[in-house]
């Protein structure tokens, strides 16, 4: 693919970098501006850089570090962990091709993924079998199991901080997102974009991954940067710039809201449109490799918009899981 057809200009200034100190541990005057910053920013794009989160990035290092260990072994040992989309396992090559959640015909994604989710017991054995299976982990790589239970734990208290604040952002109660919570499941891929010297050139409208929006409540992305990364899209029609180079920052999570978070909101707020450029052929030795958690709630939760002035569209209720199931299904290749 010619990259020159892809690239975008710079970046985005609708996508601000906001500090969650002042939220943790600030006065209400710096609350309130905080608030208003997010509100305004999800209305736009539906993304924000997020720092003040307090995670070690030696953490950060050391997931990547095990799970790049991973990747590099043989295809037959990797194989012994394949998985399928929304399981527990390796996804390897040509599993997902993420431009179907839209409807868009479009070849496999370049990469690889890592997949582990929620796995304590939920009471209803239906739900246990579908959604709290246990993780599968490589025993190549042992050290990877304990890093990514820690990264998790922090992630799931991070999810719960910005549900907070995302609740108090629209002038609702803090727990109105949050006390869906109480046996939330999540996903978490560890994606690794090879380059060209491994994968070949892209294949006319073949990304590493997709055009998409993700499908849950709040993804909580640790990305790198590079020639073949991140890409976001902001509505031309209000004011956007179609697709453009996410904004950067190494000591930032990239955070974005998902499907069901705009349908809670009423269409306030948008599921955040995203894509990850081909490997660049110029530069075939790119390789990135992303971390990311995809927040998602209790199993059952009825998702149903808020009411006006704070929702715009008033869209049927949906069972959170029921919907997840079939965004999941919509992107699988066979």
């Amino acid at each position: 693919m010619d990259q020159t057809s892809v690239s975008g200009p710079r970046p985005s200034s609708r996508i601000p970098t906001i500090d969650l100190r002042p939220w943790l541990s600030g006065d209400a005057e710096a609350r309130a501006g905080l608030a208003r910053t997010v509100d305004q920013a999800l209305q736009s794009a539906g993304f924000l850089l997020v720092t003040g989160h307090g995670v070690d990035p030696g953490l950060r290092r050391d997931v990547r570090k095990a799970a790049r260990a991973f990747f590099a072994l043989p295809v037959d040992v990797k194989e012994a962990y394949a998985a399928k989309v929304g399981g527990r396992g390796w996804l390897g090559p040509g599993a997902e091709a993420n431009g179907y959640a839209e409807g868009t015909e479009t070849p496999p994604d370049l990469k690889e993924s890592l997949t582990f989710a929620t796995h304590e017991p939920f009471e209803d054995p239906v739900v246990n079998a579908e959604w709290y299976a246990p993780n599968v982990w490589p025993r190549e790589v042992p050290e990877l199991r304990p890093l990514c239970e820690e990264y998790l734990e922090r992630m799931a208290g991070l999810e719960r901080e910005l549900l907070s604040l995302l609740g108090y952002a629209l002038g609702l109660e803090r727990d109105f997102f949050a006390r869906h919570m109480d046996r939330p499941t999540y996903g978490f891929n560890i994606n690794w974009y090879p380059g060209t010297d491994v994968v070949g050139a892209p294949r006319p409208g073949q990304f590493r991954i997709g055009p998409h929006t993700d499908f849950g409540t709040v993804t909580i992305l640790d990305r790198q940067a590079g020639r073949g990364g991140l890409q976001v899209y902001t509505d031309p029609a209000d004011g956007g710039a179609g697709w453009e180079d996410a904004p950067y920052d190494p000591a930032a999570f990239t955070v974005n809201l998902g499907d069901l978070m705009a349908r809670w909101t009423g269409d306030r707020w948008r599921s955040g449109r995203h894509r990850v450029l081909p490997p660049p052929t110029d530069v075939p030795t790119e390789e990135l490799m992303s971390l990311v958690y995809f927040g998602e709630c209790t199993p059952g939760t009825l998702v149903e918009s808020v009411p006006a002035p704070v929702g715009r569209v008033a869209y049927p209720p949906v069972d959170s899981h029921v919907y997840l199931r079939e965004k999941l299904d919509s992107i699988t290749v066979e």
